[in-house]
């Protein structure tokens, strides 16, 4: 032992606060040199009395859900790096194995089925690496469970030979929840229910549970939304310390709050928003300045009424973001904020942020500033009006400032597109629908979402904003969320490349891959038609957008530096942004800020994981909407293009609709297919017969499996058979096949 070893009587010192910080146990621990119990670390650090024992206990806790220390059966505290152990995330697959994401980010560690038993998707563990499956990936051992994702189950409930069952909707969750005799309330064969997880599953038992709450029947108006939302535990209720909260908050601003902020009220400040916006957080006034203009962007002040730590600020964290779905929205604030006080309606004071900008000529911003601002917009116009005013269309109820700020905008955008090209951000025209529903929430018509020049005067609007706060945020050093893209992974790139390559195009290598090179691609295949599915290839390669404090860029708006600003009612970390920004220009130096770097980062992975929730969310929904559509389709037949091969068949992609369905290979003409990964495509070993990516197809809607929301097609045949011309309308359930990950790109 080396002579300055210190051992843990060493340690022992009267400690003058509550409980020790995280570094100086993990210090005590390193000292101590062995696994300790949280009596003798109670000893170490001379804490007394009930009061710090349980602080002591809660910091340990967090420890070990953050994967620095593990408990084992001794209830001794570990250190994990002692131990060669790793931790990480659980990732669910719908076929029973599932795979590790590591807290470290190297490769995602393979977990068998056999090791699935014990957990579940989202469970926090320590495991080890023993090897590497037949495929070549790196297997993992679950070894600790360090914190469990879940705490309830949302999913059916039947009954099997007199046993209860709740069969959970999230396919990522392969376990079966046994119900006790007693412990099924009033809930019914078939019906939807909310189950509590009274035992985690081990090696030798299933997982036991109690229903909590019962959803409805499967054919029950919005059953799809309410299901998303339980089973990934999206907060719907507003906890009571919220209401008390808001019952507080008037309908008009106080005089008070006005004071001290530049006075806007006079300025014809505008909001753009689509037909059925009900919360609107920005708004935009543009005029000539010199050689060039003045744009403001006016955002709702959510942090003057969302106070630090209070029970307002904790749920908005909670959720994190608004989530939209086709029949409703679960917002982030309550509707006395989002839909009042804070949405910056026509005709009424508001508070606001502001960022005012000088852009040159050239389409570049020269010089911005940012102050709190008092203002009342002149009108609630939607991008349908705005687009018919560009088009030369008369509007009697606009007046003259409104026309003219509406004319300036858009002289504007057209100097920040020509910039946007100059930089070359990445283009991609990606169709974009909307599901239309009728008053008892069956989906009426799927139509196409047409984007216009009010749309992208907008978004160019509230990019040049959100530019302007990461610059703010770099130039004075201080804590907050950038909205970082990285580049292209380079795995996904490579496949994608080697396809590219295969129809003569010229592709970078991924080390060297830019933004502008993505436009140039899609500029050699505009003309091709396979464009629409080379769009969505490329859109695959890219990787999702996260909340970090730590600024590497926006690649695919090819800038140095982005952040979240212009949308706080909906978005936690804009109102981070905010707070930061106004700590600034209050302030005036980033110390004393009451965020760090490490409570920033904390909050980043928050954010970025409630946001993939609230996405995965919407997309289920929609799947399941999309398969009650075409559900009524069966048999008959579309236009489609092939937007993704695999070794078990083709993902077809309908036009106009949007909607998804696989083509097995089983279906295909009689022969052996073989998957050809370079140039993404099904080759029959007989006949030579070809299907790739991009090929366009006449597909029937053959079956549609409403449990797992499945759709599959089979190709037009010249002598369709009669279940072709039929379809099965009972369905396919059961059979497994996975779709090629489709990472959505929040800018």
């Amino acid at each position: 032992m080396a002579k300055n070893k210190k051992s843990a009587s060493d340690s022992k010192r009267t400690y003058r606060h509550p409980v020790p910080s995280r570094n100086e146990l993990m210090k005590f621990l390193k000292d101590c040199g062995k696994p300790v119990t949280s009596k003798t670390i109670s000893q170490g650090f001379s804490l007394k009395g009930q009061k710090s024992a349980s602080a002591l206990a809660d910091q340990l806790g967090k420890m070990v859900q953050a994967g620095q220390i593990i408990k084992n059966r001794k209830s001794e505290y570990c250190l994990t790096e002692k131990i060669k152990l790793l931790t990480g995330k659980v990732l669910g697959h719908r076929d029973g194995f599932g795979f590790i994401a590591r807290d470290d980010e190297q490769d995602d560690v393979y977990l068998s089925a056999r090791q699935m038993q014990e957990v579940i998707d989202g469970d926090r563990i320590a495991f080890r690496i023993v090897g590497t499956d037949r495929r070549g990936r790196k297997e993992g051992r679950v070894v600790e469970v360090l914190q469990r994702g879940i705490r309830e189950v949302a999913g059916q409930f039947i009954r099997e030979r007199g046993i209860g069952l709740v069969i959970p909707d999230n396919p990522k969750i392969s376990h079966r929840m046994l119900i006790a005799k007693g412990a099924a309330s009033k809930a019914k064969p078939g019906e939807m229910v909310v189950a509590e997880i009274l035992d985690y599953p081990s090696g030798s038992a299933q997982m036991t549970g109690q229903i909590v709450q019962i959803i409805g029947s499967p054919e029950q108006k919005g059953i799809a939304t309410d299901i998303a939302i339980h089973s990934h535990g999206i907060p719907n209720s507003w906890p009571r310390a919220v209401q008390e909260t808001t019952k507080s908050f008037g309908k008009n601003v106080p005089s008070s709050a006005k004071s001290g902020r530049t006075d806007l009220r006079d300025t014809p400040l505008i909001t753009i928003d689509g037909a059925d916006a009900r919360d609107f957080d920005d708004a935009v006034y543009c005029e000539p300045a010199g050689n060039g203009w003045r744009l403001l962007v006016a955002i709702a002040d959510v942090g003057h009424y969302v106070e630090k730590d209070s029970e307002l600020d904790r749920e908005a964290l909670n959720r994190a973001t608004s989530v939209y779905f086709p029949d409703r929205v679960v917002p982030m604030l309550p509707e006395v904020l989002s839909n009042g006080l804070c949405s910056l309606n026509p005709k009424v004071d508001r508070l606001c942020m502001v960022c005012d900008m000088r852009i040159g000529k050239d389409g570049k911003v020269t010089k911005s500033k940012f102050y709190e601002a008092v203002m009342r917009s002149h009108a609630r116009l939607t991008y349908s009006e705005v687009n018919e005013v560009l088009l030369g269309g008369a509007s009697k109820k606009l007046v003259a400032p409104v026309l003219a700020a509406i004319d300036n905008l858009h002289k504007l955008y057209t100097l920040f597109a020509k910039a946007r090209q100059r930089r070359g951000a990445i283009e991609l025209d990606i169709p974009q629908t909307r599901i239309q529903l009728n008053k008892d929430g069956i989906v009426e018509k799927i139509v196409s979402v047409a984007r216009n020049d009010a749309h992208r005067l907008i978004e160019e609007c509230m990019i040049a904003a959100n530019v302007q706060a990461a610059k703010f945020l770099r130039r004075h050093k201080i804590s907050a969320l950038y909205r970082d893209h990285a580049k292209p992974d380079p795995d996904r790139f490579d496949e994608l490349r080697l396809y590219l390559l295969s129809l003569g195009l010229k592709v970078p290598h991924s080390d060297h891959v830019e933004p502008h090179q993505f436009n140039q691609l899609m500029t050699q295949v505009s003309d091709r038609p396979d464009s629409q599915a080379i769009s969505m290839a490329m859109l695959r390669s890219l990787m999702h957008a996260e909340y970090s404090p730590k600024n590497i860029g926006h690649f695919g708006l090819a800038l140095d530096a982005y952040a979240h600003f212009t949308s706080p009612i909906r978005r936690y970390p804009d109102l981070l942004v905010h707070r930061a920004i106004r700590h600034i220009i209050r302030a005036g130096k980033a110390g004393g800020y009451y965020y760090d770097p490490k409570s920033m980062e904390r909050l980043g992975v928050i954010c970025s994981e409630r946001e993939k929730r609230a996405e995965v969310a919407t997309r289920e929904v929609e799947a399941a909407l999309k398969c009650q559509f075409m559900n009524e389709k069966l048999g008959e037949q579309f236009q489609g293009v092939v937007t993704g091969v695999t070794n078990f068949g083709l993902f077809v992609m309908l036009d106009d609709l949007q909607v998804d369905g696989l083509v097995h290979v089983s279906s295909l003409r009689s022969d052996y297919y073989q998957f050809d990964a370079p140039t993404q495509s099904l080759v029959g070993e007989r006949s030579n017969t070809r299907y790739r990516l991009g090929d366009r197809l006449d597909v029937v809607v053959s079956s549609v499996d409403l449990d797992s929301r499945k759709i599959d097609f089979q190709l037009v045949d010249k002598h369709p058979t009669e279940t072709q011309k039929k379809g099965d309308r009972n369905g396919a359930r059961g059979k497994s096949r996975g779709k090629p990950r489709d990472k959505s790109r929040g800018r």
